[in-house]
């Protein structure tokens, strides 16, 4: 794999209500929605095309320990620059929503520092969104 700039992914997920996906995509992280249907939305998730799709939810499969935390297997998110990603911990925080784990570093003084935070939307689908303040260490080992 080269090291050019990013391009935007593209990701697709379940959700069981479109209402509550667009109140909580659109709303509460405020990303603009774009396309939609009856049966799909389509959201900027931070520069990346990001669509839900009335179906069943994956939900919580299983977890893995990562320093300390128990982390759902299945998730998504964002890398955002660390400004960012202190912008939405506290926007957040500052809410009443359930955190998965709260927002914190991990890897503190290692290789591959970061901070982090999970949450799930409506659906039960686990998102994390994390920040490094290296960004060249988002594929250190």
């Amino acid at each position: 794999m080269s090291t050019q700039t990013l391009t935007p992914f593209h990701l697709a997920v379940p959700v069981d209500d479109l209402a509550a996906a667009r109140a909580f995509y659109g709303g509460l992280l405020g990303c603009p929605e774009g396309r939609s249907s009856d049966k799909w939305v389509g959201f900027n998730l931070f520069g990346h095309q990001f669509v839900v799709h009335l179906g069943a939810p994956v939900g919580q499969p299983d977890r893995n320990g990562v320093d300390g935390d128990s982390v759902p297997s299945f998730h998504y998110g964002c890398v955002l620059n660390w400004g960012d990603w202190q912008q939405l911990a506290d926007k957040l925080t500052a809410t009443d929503i359930d955190f998965v784990i709260k927002p914190k570093v991990r890897f503190k003084d290692k290789v591959g520092e970061q901070a982090t935070m999970f949450f799930r939307d409506p659906a039960g689908n686990a998102l994390e969104f994390k920040a490094f303040k290296d960004p060249g260490q988002l594929f250190a080992k």
